[in-house]
């Protein structure tokens, strides 16, 4: 909700981060012009990420203060000079429905010029998490009414088609899984799939395994509400609670048997626990590949049996972020997988006023997705 100062100048309600592990801020800014390459978005859809309550925390190392949000959807409210059409080539005008990448790459360090890695991008300025209230513009988070998207922001129509809550089911989830699962270590046609975990990562991860060709999907997860929302929506063909269970090992056992007792073609990780890379090695089958995605955090140390791995003889695989290009893919992929998937279920919607609230209940595990509506 924008308001008109008296003096002309429209503002802006942002959710603001003021110091680590302390509560949000509802503060309110003034909404400056579209910079030249630019736009200015009505941030109508916020996405809370996992990563979002860490920050919070002070466990990744970010400035303050600091409007929070690095998943958007929203309606483009001015375009800057020359700025003339989404990442597509597509026309974009005032009132077109968009997403828009968390992050920008500069291009010149050595992982985006020698290595092809923009994900890796050693200046990356990413929405939400390093662009502080200190530096203009002050609105670069989607915790907000408006968000200012700088130059070279990558920037996708919504499809007309798509209902904007389940695309925001697995906004950051699905892009992250699409560099996952289509760059570092792809499903192949028929593999039976294993995933750790039953969050965003996780269900967009089965979802994609699926829609990939994979023979069999298996969500190990939990607790059992979330199952329960996998199985309504359509996500993998088997579902087995590790989480609340008395007997994890029995769980694990259940897990191993549904792959035919081999263990699984690919595993993938998605809890961010540290103590799930063991039992993950151990549900690979030999010669199998395990893609290690959830570890976005550091949450400390584990202990792995290293035999393990060459034993099995098994390509173990990490999967950072995203970049724009896996955007792009998320976006063309959102009609089959709304086709498929009853995305929209996995959502629960609260205002910028309740954002203490919101993240409350992300962090009790209360809901699955939460989405900020302004």
């Amino acid at each position: 909700m924008t308001q008109v100062r008296a003096g002309g100048g429209a503002t802006a309600r942002a959710v603001v981060l003021e110091r680590f592990g302390k509560p949000l801020e509802l503060r309110e800014f003034e909404v400056p012009p579209a910079p030249p390459g630019g736009l200015v978005v009505a941030s109508r859809w916020g996405g809370i990420c996992g990563t979002d309550l860490h920050l919070q925390q002070g466990r990744l190392p970010i400035p303050t203060p600091l409007v929070l949000g690095h998943e958007g959807l929203g309606t483009v409210t001015e375009l800057g000079a020359g700025t003339e059409r989404d990442a597509n080539g597509d026309p974009l005008a005032v009132g077109d429905l968009v997403m828009w990448a968390s992050s920008i790459a500069c291009g010149e360090c050595v992982p985006c010029r020698a290595h092809r890695e923009p994900t890796l991008c050693e200046n990356r300025r990413t929405y939400g998490v390093n662009r502080p209230t200190t530096e203009h513009p002050v609105l670069a988070g989607a915790w907000a009414d408006r968000i200012v998207l700088q130059p070279r922001t990558t920037v996708v129509r919504l499809p007309a088609e798509i209902d904007p809550v389940a695309a925001m089911s697995l906004a950051c989830a699905g892009p992250t899984m699409v560099h996952a699962l289509y760059e570092r270590r792809p499903v192949r046609l028929g593999e039976t799939v294993v995933v750790q975990g039953s969050g965003p990562v996780g269900l967009a991860a089965a979802a994609l395994a699926q829609l990939a060709g994979a023979g069999r999907v298996i969500l190990a997860g939990g607790p059992h509400r979330r199952l329960v929302i996998a199985a309504k929506s359509g996500i993998a063909d088997h579902r087995v609670n590790v989480v609340d269970t008395a007997d994890p090992a029995a769980a694990l056992a259940q897990v191993l048997e549904l792959t035919g007792g081999q263990g699984a073609d690919l595993v993938v990780e998605c809890t961010g626990v540290p103590t799930a890379i063991d039992q993950g090695l151990h549900l690979c089958r030999r010669g199998g590949s395990y893609l290690v995605v959830g570890q976005y955090t550091d949450s400390g140390d584990t202990l792995v049996n290293p035999h393990q791995i060459v034993h099995r003889q098994l390509d173990v695989v990490g999967s950072w972020a995203f970049s724009g290009a896996h955007l792009v893919e998320y976006v063309r992929l959102l009609p089959a997988l709304v086709r498929r998937f009853d995305l929209a279920s996995m959502v629960t919607t609260f205002e910028l006023t309740e954002h203490e609230a919101a993240l409350d209940a992300v962090a009790r595990g209360a809901v699955l997705k939460a989405v900020f509506v302004s």
